[in-house]
């Protein structure tokens, strides 16, 4: 294995970018990852693949201006003692988190690819806004960020299966890494009986005590085995519902109405159209009834396998 792949995985659905494509470049080339300092989660989930290193992330979904500026000062020279021409190519899964590490690697004439998220067809993230002009390759999951990007168009990223579906007759409500509030109040607020609720960073404690025949938790590294007995999966534009689709299960997408940085209600609605899911843009109660019976009679996807082609371009080129 002599090309050498350093995957900068900067957490939640970002680290799922950078875990697919390890999935595919396992065994084919020596795999090295950073990830945010104190993400134990995606440490965990990419250590199968290779060494994991920490690095700090400037700034999360509700981090402070003040804060953020000394944190992406801090990150440059952490980024430079990790990251040497020894690598033939690095990979950014985008996140703010990447930018330091992506521009360092540059600095060092190392070959930089950048992966936009799925669920961008508006306008760019500013991570790939930023890091296009110094990136080899920007890689695009559908035609239509062709409009917004100048990239090559590989597919969504799916993962593989690692254990077969089957029908475990419930709900899956997934608050994504973070965790989603008004998701987890509003589904609580129902009288499903069969729920597996995953919580993020939100509290788990208060969903246990108001329903104790749920199962709730905050995160799993075997996440993908809850995905794969769930008769539906209810999540935020993502990672998720692309790996509920690998599973052939069906899909709702609900959008973070109150974080600017996850996107506008035109991507969340193009993201829904692409897996053909019900799209949740106001959350109550009965809505999340209705969508979970209308997703349920909808038709499954067929996507195209971007993670397994971006791999065989990465052995083919670098």
């Amino acid at each position: 294995m002599s090309k050498r792949v350093l995957i900068l995985a900067g957490g939640g659905g970002h680290t799922g970018y950078g875990y697919v494509l390890a999935q595919n470049l396992y065994g084919k080339a020596s795999l090295h990852f950073l990830v945010p300092r104190g993400d134990m989660l995606s440490r965990e989930r990419l250590s199968e693949f290779g060494e994991v290193d920490f690095l700090t992330k400037p700034r999360g979904p509700r981090t402070p201006y003040y804060r953020f500026v000394p944190r992406l000062i801090k990150a440059f020279p952490e980024a430079f003692k990790r990251i040497s021409d020894e690598y033939n190519v690095v990979v950014s899964t985008g996140s703010n988190f990447c930018i330091p590490p992506a521009i360092i690697s540059w600095l060092r004439s190392i070959p930089l690819i950048n992966i936009e998220s799925a669920d961008k067809f508006v306008k760019p993230s500013k991570t790939a806004k930023i890091l296009q002009p110094i990136s080899t390759l920007t890689v695009l999951h559908w035609e239509e960020q062709r409009k917004i990007l100048k990239g090559r168009v590989f597919g969504p990223f799916l993962p593989r299966r690692r254990v077969e579906p089957w029908d475990g007759g419930y709900i899956l409500i997934a608050g994504g890494t973070y965790g989603y509030r008004e998701l987890l109040d509003a589904a609580s607020e129902t009288h499903l009986q069969n729920v597996v609720l995953q919580t993020g960073r939100v509290d788990p404690e208060r969903y246990r005590r108001r329903h104790p025949d749920w199962r709730v938790f905050a995160t799993t590294e075997k996440f993908y085995e809850v995905i794969a007995g769930a008769e539906v999966v209810v999540a935020p534009p993502g990672a998720t519902p692309l790996e509920a689709a690998t599973y052939g299960k069906p899909v709702v997408i609900v959008r973070y109405p109150h974080w600017s940085r996850a996107g506008t209600l035109e991507d969340a609605k193009l993201f829904a159209k692409k897996l053909n899911a019900p799209l949740l843009s106001e959350i109550f109660p009965m809505a999340i009834i209705s969508a979970i019976e209308e997703a349920k009679v909808r038709e499954r996807p067929r996507l195209r396998d971007g993670a397994r082609e971006l791999a065989e371009y990465i052995l083919r080129r670098f």
